[in-house]
């Protein structure tokens, strides 16, 4: 039986150009800094992104407490989205490892940070408080995309008050392709960006940090400290230029079926969904949380994959197709007209 994980597009399995590079790429020793692909990888993030270096790491987590740590002391705060992934899925590196400190604010439905709220938060400069240092933005943030007018009102907001802005571009090559520009003229506004290659890119690991060649510099140092320094890492870095330069434009093919799935599970009777809400490729249904169990195993049953909860996060990506939205649509259905008929059995 075929299978089909929607729980997340860090599911994908490497492509065959991609084992291939692998298997191909020259190598060296990347610590000394004298991996040639790495070093390829690096300069061509750095150019996409248009900014003055990057640096290889191991996932989105040490991308962005790596960008944090360059830009702060111990002590410092950074303002950051209550439900951003840098504040609750990351083990709270920041303040484990750099004894910097988190304001978190609510993110408002367009997944941006209200800079009304975010000004009544920065903390005077006195010794009683931590000293604010760093905004840190998500895009996309929930699948939904920052507006270009408010990642502007950000950057001018962050310079007026001698800020800096990072960004969690876990799937920022996503909210380029929606806003149909490329990636630089996101990532421009920001001080540093990290990105992740092993979503929607579908590399099998891997992320980088780009920002200028000092916070880089300082990038290095701190991923030798954390263990994460890799020797012969070209075999992992060919897949990520293999996911640069093939697997950034197909990303439309993913919104336009996390879009064909949205708009068929709206009319499924027992599931609620709001298509105009879907801007990339996630989409948030909501079922009766008494249902979700055997929903979950009725779909098991299908070969389909989802997380827990009454709302799922069904997430598309480059290893499931259009007839495969198709076969997921009928799967609800056939489940919530079971449920119905045993209703009037009952």
């Amino acid at each position: 039986m075929r299978t089909i994980d929607l729980r997340s597009d860090t599911v994908t399995k490497p492509t065959a150009s991609m084992r291939t590079a692998m298997s191909e790429a020259d190598v060296g020793d990347d610590v000394y800094g004298e991996d040639p692909t790495v070093n390829f990888l690096e300069k061509r993030a750095a150019e996409l992104l248009g900014k003055e270096a990057a640096v290889f790491v191991s996932s989105g987590t040490q991308g962005n407490l790596l960008g944090i740590l360059s830009h702060c002391d111990r002590g410092d705060e950074i303002i950051v989205g209550q439900r951003a992934h840098a504040y609750t899925h990351e083990g709270g590196g920041a303040a484990m490892l750099g004894g910097i400190h988190s304001q978190p604010i609510k993110f408002e439905a367009d997944g941006t940070l209200d800079l009304v709220k975010v000004a009544a938060v920065i903390k005077p400069v006195d010794d009683h408080f931590a000293k604010t240092r760093l905004i840190c933005l998500e895009n996309t943030q929930a699948g939904k995309v920052l507006p270009l007018s408010y990642l502007t009102a950000a950057a001018d907001f962050a310079k007026q008050r001698g800020l800096l802005l990072h960004l969690d571009g876990a799937r920022v090559f996503n909210a380029a392709i929606k806003l149909m520009i490329p990636v630089l003229e996101v990532a421009k506004y920001f001080d540093s960006v990290s990105f992740c290659l092993s979503k929607g890119l579908g590399a099998p690991v891997g992320a980088l940090l780009c920002g200028t060649k000092e916070l880089v510099k300082s990038a290095r140092r701190y991923r030798k400290a954390l263990g994460g320094g890799m020797r012969q890492v070209g075999v992992l870095a060919a897949a990520g230029l293999v996911a640069l330069d093939h697997h950034v434009d197909r990303l439309v093919e993913d919104h336009r079926n996390a879009e064909l799935l949205a708009n068929a599970l709206a009319r499924v009777d027992g599931v609620a969904v709001d298509p105009s809400k879907v801007q990339t490729n996630m989409v948030v249904v909501t079922v009766d949380e008494n249902l979700t169990p055997a929903l979950q195993e009725h779909l098991a049953k299908r070969g389909i994959v989802v997380r827990d909860g009454c709302r799922l996060r069904l997430v598309t990506h480059m290893d499931v197709t259009a007839d495969d939205m198709q076969t997921v649509v009928s799967a609800f259905e056939d489940f919530f007209i079971n449920q119905r008929r045993n209703v009037v059995r009952d």
